[in-house]
């Protein structure tokens, strides 16, 4: 399976080198290509948290909540979502459902390919996105084996109409022209640990989707913390990643119905 991973990574980045050689000549492609990898991925940092999320499939009833109230808090066009929602196939008379945002991966394509820096990942995990130094070029959007980016085609400067029926808007809007994604409301996170709450147990320092969910099938806290509630799920039930194989690591678990397995449950 590593191998699997290497040649993906390997082909995109070929991929991008090329197209900026068009652009910009072989040495200076090479040597942003290099940079941008090496500012992503290399760093020293560590983090006392490594955050992750388990959505449990027997609790999903698909009613979208997560994705309004993640359009709402930050401030996401309603041409575009953030979380997607796919729908499985019945299981046991039960239709299942799988929310897709984005995975936070260990070893994140989307941080490889980018040329210029504005994919990185945290100590703690979680991918951003600078959306300063994003350029559309698109790379990560195609990179991505989730397919959790978009592309801000227009801008968005109109009302938002998941607002304020399902929150207000904590982060700013982004400019026409750049990839956006889900970012586990690191804002929320951040914010919640300066003033001394726990993401996952105080509402207000815990991603938007998770608190919105009606049906409670979504959890999110601190795998360094094996007292934390997705410890405790992670490592009492069956679960599984999407994609498992190519090697990114994703930070987001799937408890699947009735104990199938991802096969089974995405159709």
């Amino acid at each position: 399976m590593s191998t699997k991973t290497l040649e993906r990574r390997d082909f995109l980045k070929i991929g991008a080198a090329g197209l900026a050689v068009l652009a910009t000549g072989p040495t200076l492609a090479a040597k942003a290509l290099r940079e941008a990898s090496s500012s992503a991925s290399d760093s020293n940092e560590e983090s006392a948290h490594s955050w992750a999320m388990v959505i449990d499939q027997a609790k999903c009833v698909g009613c979208g909540h997560c994705i309004q109230a993640c359009r709402a808090y930050n401030d996401v066009s309603p041409d575009m979502e953030w979380t997607r929602l796919v729908e499985g196939e019945k299981l046991g008379g039960q239709q299942t459902f799988i929310p897709i945002p984005c995975m936070h991966c260990e070893d994140a394509p989307c941080v490889h390919v980018c040329l210029v820096g504005a994919t990185t990942s945290r100590p703690d995990g979680i991918v951003m996105m600078d959306y300063d130094k994003c350029i559309g070029c698109r790379y990560c959007e195609v990179a991505c084996p989730y397919g959790v980016r978009s592309f801000n085609w227009e801008k968005f400067d109109g009302d938002n109409p998941a607002v304020p029926t399902w929150g207000q808007p904590e982060v700013k809007r982004r400019p026409r022209g750049v990839v956006e994604k889900c970012s586990f409301c690191y804002q929320r996170i951040d914010r919640g640990l300066e003033l001394g709450l726990k993401p996952g147990v105080d509402q207000a320092a815990t991603p938007a989707c998770v608190v919105a969910c009606p049906m409670k099938a979504r959890t999110f806290g601190d795998l360094n913390d094996p007292e934390s509630e997705v410890s405790k799920q992670i490592a009492g039930h069956a679960s599984y990643r999407l994609r498992e194989g190519l090697g990114t690591g994703p930070r987001v678990y799937y408890l699947p119905v009735h104990g199938k397995s991802e096969e089974e449950v995405v159709s």
